[in-house]
């Protein structure tokens, strides 16, 4: 069976919103940060000819998700489709705090449990607005940069003891908050569109990612929309 596709909604952090560094107005010092206009949703929506009301925001987090959800939810009940991608802030950390006391426990902003209570709420409330939720995987990172970005102007020596000696504890902890989102994509029955594996699949996937090691550069958006177009592909999924 074939699905006409008019409208779509997304709601996410800043990969979802097309944060990119602007290269041309950061230094070593100091990063920059724009909206690309060469983003994977500006792509799809220059591509397949739809409406896409992106409302992500820089910084977002899941438990921000209902405020804006509520917010938008005329526009949700005229919508096929609504895309959720988050994650990549939920399981980041207080640096600064870590830095200065790296014997302590620190939360993530978002702890596990209440990340996946959160995401479970929204993809219920879509559903009862009449709408189809969709999740996004997230898109990998590089640790060695984020390491480097993260730290700068801290004690990156006191910060590395916290993660028990190896930058690899970010990426594997980054994992964790991605098995969660698949997981949840087969609890709830929720189509989830695979945006890592396009990564993986290349030899250097730091090639796709900006210098701080997190958000997708305009070459790694091209990746997302390749994902994207290939799911609507392989579901039928036609233009109205």
């Amino acid at each position: 069976m074939e699905i006409e596709l008019k409208a779509v909604c997304s709601f996410g952090d800043s990969v979802m919103k097309g944060i990119v560094i602007d290269t041309e107005n950061s230094s070593e010092s100091s990063i920059k940060y724009k909206i690309s206009d060469k983003s994977f949703a500006a792509r799809c929506r220059k591509k397949l000819g739809i409406e896409v009301e992106n409302y992500a925001r820089f910084g977002g987090l899941v438990t921000h998700g209902m405020r804006f959800v509520n917010r938008y939810i005329d526009k949700i009940k005229r919508a096929d489709y609504v895309l959720f991608e988050y994650g990549g802030n939920d399981c980041d950390y207080n640096w600064a705090q870590i830095s200065d006391e790296p014997d302590k426990d620190h939360l993530p902003n978002t702890p596990i449990p209440t990340f996946v209570e959160k995401y479970s709420e929204l993809i219920d409330t879509v559903r009862a607005l009449g709408a189809r939720p969709v999740l996004l995987s997230l898109p990998v990172l590089d640790p060695n940069r984020f390491f480097t970005h993260i730290s700068k102007g801290l004690n990156a020596d006191n910060i590395l003891r916290w993660l028990h000696g190896t930058v690899l504890t970010i990426d594997r902890w980054h994992e964790r908050y991605n098995m969660e989102i698949f997981r949840l994509s087969t609890l709830k029955r929720v189509p989830i569109i695979d945006i890592t594996s396009v990564f993986l699949e290349r030899k250097d996937y730091s090639d796709f990612l900006c210098s701080d090691g997190i958000h997708p550069n305009e070459a790694g958006h091209a990746l997302i929309e390749n994902a994207i177009i290939d799911y609507m592909y392989c579901n039928r999924v036609i233009m109205y």
